[in-house]
């Protein structure tokens, strides 16, 4: 076997578990993936089995180790990413009383809406830096305690995917800043759980995991996992941060003047801050990452996964189908249309949004469809409302971080020169683009490294993350962006009256 010193980063999403084998240059000596896909159960839910999350890693984490061919008692040890807002409930035999809540789960709207009724929520939003939406997981704990009291009062610990699966791998109660301040409970200014928050939703600390560095070491993994992974017993554990940090270290932004623009399932802007930054009108949010370090930014549900609904829409149903189109088809069709696909727009709503409008309500639009236009249209307008959700945010960070100056992409879309090029042009920012594209698994594995002092600050790790290729916006495209990005904020504004639920008629 090689004798190569390496750590592993785990990259926890919604679909799927990445795991990457990195050496102390930041090379990738393997990598693997597990999917495990969530279950939308009915409109506005969708959940996963926690135990899934957990599979789907032991047979990430296991390909990886094999395929590598390298020695396992040279591993120096082994971090999860998680993906931020999921929620579930553990009864006293540590037995889950409820599914896994994602992200984009949005079943608490009304609790959400009750806060944002009551005036509370720009006093709750100061204090954790969550406005008030129902993909945090304090909303879901509320609307738990409506729906299912029982349940409820059974419950001894409420956790996310990541506290989830370490509890397993290590036997601890543990979760990093960004986890929990993503959570809705925690005070971004005192960096503990917020009493008041804790208050409201009708729990005690004590139901909740220790908050701690991302750098700690959590335990050694337990020796039965561990033969199931290929790896020895007794690996160390390191917390490690979220999904969304790891976005911005993988990608290599790190100073104050640095973003990260991703687009996977989801989609962000967020950059890096040394102090918390909060936003008047509650457009971006921000959480901490460490006691020295906040990542503040938006994001948006509707990324890949709105390209996913309009591919599985054109399927009709027969998704094994020879004719069935696939990503590539959607983008090659998008690159027949000129910029402005013709006059169609597409505001891609096609599951509750957040940043900056943090509506519940919309719903997906395609506007201006005539005669002449085809699904040709519709893809590229569909990659340019998408963008068009970036644009509204980066124009709300500007106004809360001024001075922004460079955006690193991240995520699935940096595969695609058409989507990239959209985006470059509909921000009008060069887009800079890391060599590697598993940033976020990649950028998991080096709390290893921080962990271990191989290196000593953010800005070292960022040394590490060479830029391939620069995407430059294309003058040309400029006035035709604008004017869409215009007309775009109008169908929003006139559509708000219409996304508004009818009123149930009293009887």
């Amino acid at each position: 076997m090689k004798t190569l010193s390496f750590a592993i980063g785990i990259d926890l999403g919604i679909g799927s578990c990445k795991t990457v084998l990195l050496d102390e240059s930041a090379r990738i000596l393997s990598q693997a993936s597990a999917a495990y896909p969530a279950s939308d159960t009915a409109s506005r839910w969708q959940e996963q089995r926690p135990e899934s999350l957990l599979e789907g890693l032991i047979t990430s984490v296991r390909s990886a180790v094999q395929t590598s061919g390298l020695n396992p008692a040279n591993c120096l040890g082994i971090t999860i990413g998680g993906a931020l807002h999921s929620l579930t409930a553990l009864d006293k035999r540590d037995q889950p009383l409820m599914g896994l809540l994602t992200w984009a789960d949005s079943r608490a709207h009304h609790q959400a809406g009750q806060i944002r009724q009551s005036g509370r929520a720009h006093d709750l939003y100061l204090r954790t830096g969550c406005p008030s939406h129902p993909l945090y997981p304090f909303y879901k704990i509320l609307w738990l305690r409506e729906n299912h009291p029982d349940a409820f009062a059974k419950a001894t610990w409420f956790l996310s995917a990541k506290e989830y699966v370490l509890y397993r791998m290590t036997g601890k109660r543990i979760v990093d800043y960004n986890v929990a301040a993503g959570s809705g409970l925690l005070n971004t200014l005192n960096l503990g759980w917020d009493k008041e928050m804790l208050s409201l939703a009708g729990i005690s600390p004590e139901q909740l995991s220790t908050v701690a560095d991302p750098r700690e070491f959590v335990g050694w993994l337990k020796p039965a996992l561990a033969t199931q992974m290929g790896l020895n017993p007794h690996t160390p554990v390191i917390l490690g941060s979220s999904d969304a940090v790891n976005d911005s270290l993988g990608a290599g932004a790190v100073s104050r003047r640095q973003a990260a623009c991703m687009v996977g399932v989801s989609g962000a802007i967020r950059c890096l801050q040394t102090q918390p930054a909060l936003d008047a009108l509650e457009r971006v949010c921000c959480y901490a990452v460490d006691q020295k370090h906040w990542l503040v930014g938006g994001a948006i549900n509707n990324g890949g996964l709105a390209a996913s609904w309009f591919k599985d829409a054109l399927s009709n149903g027969k998704a094994d189908s020879p004719s069935t189109p696939d990503f590539d088809d959607l983008l090659a069709w998008a690159a027949e249309i000129p910029a402005g696909s013709e006059g169609v727009l597409c505001l891609p709503f096609f599951t509750a949004e957040r940043s900056p409008y943090w509506n519940t309500d919309v719903r997906g639009t395609f506007y201006g469809l005539q005669l002449g236009h085809d699904q040709r249209h519709l893809s590229r307008a569909l990659l340019e409302g998408v963008a068009f959700r970036l644009r509204s945010v980066l124009d709300s960070l500007d106004e809360t971080i001024p001075n922004l100056m460079e955006l690193r992409a991240s995520g699935g879309f940096v595969q695609s020169p058409i989507w990239l090029q959209i985006t470059a042009d509909v921000l009008n920012r060069p887009l800079h683009i890391p060599a590697v594209k598993e940033t976020s698994a990649m950028a998991a594995a080096f709390w290893v490294f921080l962990n271990a002092g191989v290196f000593s600050s953010f800005e070292d790790l960022a040394k590490l993350v060479p830029i391939a290729k620069q995407v430059e916006p294309l003058a040309e495209h400029q006035p035709i962006y604008h004017q869409q990005y215009q007309r775009y904020q109008e169908l929003y504004r006139a559509l708000l009256p219409v996304f508004k639920p009818p009123s149930t008629p009293s009887s």
